[in-house]
């Protein structure tokens, strides 16, 4: 059982559900005038779209399962996504 667990946990991933669009996004970033939000919205053109975003994003995030994931990791990771 343990096993098996183990196995399960390190290949658990996420997935993002609902209508997730790079103009949702841009909808999401456009009254925010932070450094960060400005940055994220240069990659996100820069990358003509979401679809590495999302990915790196449920990648990144898989990596604090067992501490937990919270609005903070998330922006955390968003900034470092649009830093890279």
């Amino acid at each position: 059982m343990k096993e098996l667990a183990r196995y399960l946990f390190e290949n658990l991933y996420f997935d993002f559900q609902g209508d997730i669009t790079a103009e949702k996004v841009r909808e999401f970033l456009r009254e925010d005038d932070s450094k960060e939000a400005r940055a994220l919205l240069s990659k996100i053109i820069e990358e003509k779209g979401i679809d590495d975003l999302l990915i790196t994003l449920a990648d990144c995030l898989k990596d604090h399962i067992r501490t937990g994931v919270s609005e903070q990791i998330i922006r955390e990771q968003l900034a470092t996504y649009s830093d890279s």
